[in-house]
């Protein structure tokens, strides 16, 4: 009976794909693509070669994917409900079939700061991604350097590791330090600034509410003999009693939404002249996460820079804009090389983690190429000056 009742369900699922696929496809949108219930026979939508093909395994799977709603379809495939096999970025092809309203979990995700602390809950929330063993994000970060931000690519064909050298050399030129002079590093990630900037005998003080970050710059600093320390603590809270000669951001700003207050830590820190490099992914809409990303990879507030509201807060301040830079492109190229890294190492991830996680996180990557390809995010560089 079971097995009747979910065939029924399929057909009439099929049915209603092919009328709503029609349209799509009608307006330019969308991409050929195949689904098949278990093991039985493929039904096609769209004339020529199929990207991708959904493979439904239960009624769950049915039920996700006939809502058209893209988090139950995204979780249904996360769980193993429904599998897709082919190339999987094509399903982003149908962003705009389908929908993306969770009212409440919108309104929830920026209370929860104010209700709890914007510290506790930045805590909570960069533990739930970030802990992860470090094995996890080496495996498809760039093999020198290991950053979890975008590299600036010279052509597109370049490699990551050296988009990322380029990143950090350029990052130095700007904030124009030499050998001894501090410099506070906001978000240490796996030691991406501490490492090149201290090989330099620059002395580099790395902030991280991550342990598993924190344990790692603690080894690598040991291991290379580097000038530099971790502190596990938020920017917000962190009063070390100097000013630091320059503050580099790389990719953190994303996590440190309040522009008002964070800009008024780095004044704070930062000694009179000395300047301010950052990088982050952007969006023309403040907070605007799609329900998947915000459930399952940045929780809470965490926003992509919304940059004509940075700028606004920063006109408000003593802070002298010297340069923005339009790195779209930049983290289009980045994300692309990370997510066909993370597919080669498939089967070691999955040993780190689960098929769950792996399936997440391949939503995420490949979810970022697209958006970052079809402009929905864009991504920016950007320098200030405290004056003298």
């Amino acid at each position: 009976m079971q097995l009747t009742d979910s065939n029924a369900a399929f057909t009439r699922l099929t049915g209603f794909l092919n009328k709503i696929c029609g349209e799509y496809f009608s307006t330019g949108n969308g991409v050929v693509f195949r689904m098949v219930w278990q093991d039985g026979e493929p039904v096609q939508y769209g004339q020529g070669t199929p990207v991708f093909t959904i493979v439904v395994k239960d009624k769950i799977g049915v039920s996700a994917l006939a809502s058209l709603d893209a988090t139950s379809i995204l979780e249904a495939y996360m769980l193993d409900h429904i599998d897709i096999q082919g190339d999987i970025s094509g399903i982003f092809a149908f962003r705009n079939m389908t929908t993306d309203s969770h009212p409440f979990r919108y309104f929830w995700s920026l209370a929860k700061p104010l209700i709890f602390g914007q510290t506790r809950m930045d805590r909570s929330g960069i533990a739930t991604h970030y802990d992860h063993p470090p094995e996890f994000y080496l495996a498809f970060l760039d093999k020198r350097h290991r950053s979890y931000s975008h590299g600036i690519f010279l052509r597109d064909d370049e490699s990551l590791e050296d988009a990322m050298t380029h990143k950090l050399d350029f990052a130095l030129e700007q904030i124009n330090v030499k050998p001894g002079d501090r410099v506070l590093d906001i978000g240490g990630g796996w030691g991406i600034f501490s490492e090149y900037a201290g090989k330099k005998g620059i002395r580099v003080t790395s902030l991280t509410i991550s342990q598993e970050s924190e344990k790692y710059l603690n080894a690598l600093i040991a291991r290379e003999k580097l000038p530099c320390d971790v502190v596990n603590c938020h920017l917000y809270e962190y009063h070390p009693g100097i000013s630091y000669d320059a503050i580099v951001n790389l990719g953190v700003t994303e996590h440190l939404p309040d522009y008002a207050r964070t800009l008024q830590v780095y004044q704070r820190l930062l000694r009179p002249g000395g300047k301010i490099y950052l990088d982050a992914s952007a969006c023309r809409e403040k907070y605007k996460f799609h329900t998947f990303i915000n459930r399952y990879i940045w929780q809470n507030n965490t926003s992509l820079l919304c940059l004509h509201d940075y700028l606004k807060q920063l006109a408000k301040t003593p802070f002298q804009l010297l340069g923005v830079w339009d790195d779209r492109w930049n983290y289009y190229l980045t994300a692309k090389n990370w997510a066909q890294n993370f597919e080669a190492r498939r089967e070691f991830i999955i040993g780190q983690s689960s098929e769950a996680i792996f399936r997440q996180f391949q939503i995420y990557l490949w979810g970022t190429v697209d958006t970052f390809g079809s402009d929905i995010m864009q991504a920016y560089r950007w320098v200030i000056q405290l004056p003298d």
